[in-house]
């Protein structure tokens, strides 16, 4: 196997994990904020905050801004590049430039994404800060989001030792009445 070819795997498997395509630890810099568990096993179905009393409005506002981040995020990946989709309007700061590096990584590689992740979001802390931050743990799931070659459509091959299934936190922070989304991480810890 060439060079080029190991680095483009190499980069791909780091796409679908880390950023997941992007994607999140987001814990800020702040003690208050860094108490995060990873290990915390989220439950919560992707843009569908649970409707039990337990789940307050701010929350439901969190994971809706979440959710549609990874919504848009899907977009651009499937095409390689986030000109007419909202990336911009749910993601801001570090995730957003993680996001058009990722991009840029796919675009040269000939590369995009097919399908769509599954997210399980949780909402581990809402501050009520100057600004508020929240920070969402998440479970991703990436069985049916597929990297493919863009001329071909076939699919770009990945170590088998990658994971399918990881950990994945947010930090979002409220600008006015809209919560953004301004880091992802993924872990390198399976759910």
């Amino acid at each position: 196997m060439s060079t080029t070819a190991v680095r483009t795997r190499k980069h791909a498997t780091a796409l679908l994990l880390a950023g997941s395509l992007v994607t999140l630890a987001g814990c800020s810099d702040s003690s208050s904020d860094s108490d995060v568990s990873p290990s915390k096993s989220p439950t919560r179905t992707a843009g569908a905050p649970s409707p039990s009393s337990t789940t307050s409005a701010e929350d439901a506002a969190v994971i809706t801004a979440y959710t549609r981040s990874w919504e848009a995020k899907t977009e651009a990946y499937q095409k390689a590049s986030s000109a007419g989709t909202d990336v911009k309007k749910y993601t801001t700061f570090k995730a957003l430039a993680d996001i058009e590096r990722n991009l840029a990584a796919l675009k040269k590689a000939g590369q995009v994404t097919t399908g769509k992740p599954v997210l399980h979001p949780e909402v581990l802390q809402v501050t009520t800060a100057e600004i508020p931050k929240a920070t969402v743990a998440d479970c991703v799931d990436t069985t049916n989001w597929t990297l493919v070659d863009e001329a071909t459509k076939k699919k770009v091959p990945l170590p088998s030792e990658r994971l399918i299934k990881y950990v994945s936190t947010a930090t979002l922070e409220k600008w006015g009445t809209k919560w953004m989304v301004t880091e992802l991480t993924a872990q390198d810890q399976a759910c």
